[in-house]
């Protein structure tokens, strides 16, 4: 068993490590046996080259080992679905340092309730961290516009849109389409649930 610890920053200014040496000390009481994985990128990207790295190095049985659920997530929560989704085929188990009822594994009804209380939780507080992030967002807009900038719009890549829906159509796997389109998973995710509302 390994504990796979990720911390995130959103910007290179922030400080992606500031509650490492503390989350190591934490997962010693799981076992020694750890990896770090430490990046500045945006929690409302599912797609994230540290976090993708250690989905892929996790076996069944390892711990991940996050601060708190909006270090993790602040995507929607649909790309949130697709986290969790992804999370659980790997076998992870979820454990985040400010969330105690996490901290514990039960077995028998105790954990299965402790399970349920836990998906509750994590849920609501990744809606949190998704609706803070909005409402900043929407404040730095507001302080834009009254300073009178204008935003460039950036358009999405249809040519890569057409190309992930025509590898769909053969039959591939979501990983082997993302390789061949050169995106993410949570692009191709993305643009299939969004080709399939256009139908």
């Amino acid at each position: 068993m390994n504990i796979r610890i990720y911390v995130r920053a959103s910007t290179k200014e922030q400080d992606a490590e500031r509650a490492l040496n503390e989350l190591i000390q934490f997962s010693d009481g799981y076992g020694k046996n750890h990896t770090t994985y430490i990046e500045n990128y945006s929690g409302t990207k599912l797609n994230r080259p540290q976090l993708t790295k250690l989905l892929d190095e996790s076996e069944q049985g390892d711990i991940l080992l996050v601060e708190s659920v909006d270090r993790l997530s602040r995507l929607s929560q649909d790309d949130f679905s697709i986290l969790k989704a992804q999370i659980k085929a790997k076998g992870l188990r979820l454990i985040v340092a400010d969330l105690p009822t996490t901290h514990t594994a039960n077995d028998g009804m105790t954990g299965e309730i402790l399970r349920v209380i836990n998906d509750m939780l994590i849920d609501l507080l990744a809606t949190m961290a998704k609706l803070d992030n909005d409402k900043r967002r929407e404040r730095i807009k507001q302080g834009l516009e009254r300073s009178g900038y204008k935003p460039s719009g950036k358009k999405a890549d249809s040519e890569k849109h057409k190309k992930i829906i025509e590898l769909d159509k053969k039959g591939l796997t979501k990983e082997e389409i993302s390789k061949l389109a050169n995106c993410g998973v949570a692009t191709v995710y993305r643009v299939l649930k969004e080709s399939k509302h256009a139908v």
